[in-house]
């Protein structure tokens, strides 16, 4: 049985785009990264539909 993740770690999120985490703070910093939930612990992560919404975001339009 395949398990979907509803969220994604900042190392997940990384490793999938291929960037360092220091471009990911950069890109956050910048307001130009995805939507972040910040727990308790003070780790983030990245909600599946906030991933998606902000990929979709990414696209460029046909010139």
């Amino acid at each position: 049985m395949a398990t979907h993740r509803r969220h994604v770690t900042i190392t997940q999120f990384c490793e999938d785009l291929g960037i360092s985490r220091r471009t990911f703070y950069e890109w956050r910093s910048k307001k130009r990264a995805p939507r972040c939930i910040k727990l308790p612990n003070g780790e983030l992560r990245i909600r599946k539909t906030d991933l998606d919404d902000w990929l979709e975001s990414c696209y460029e339009g046909v010139a």
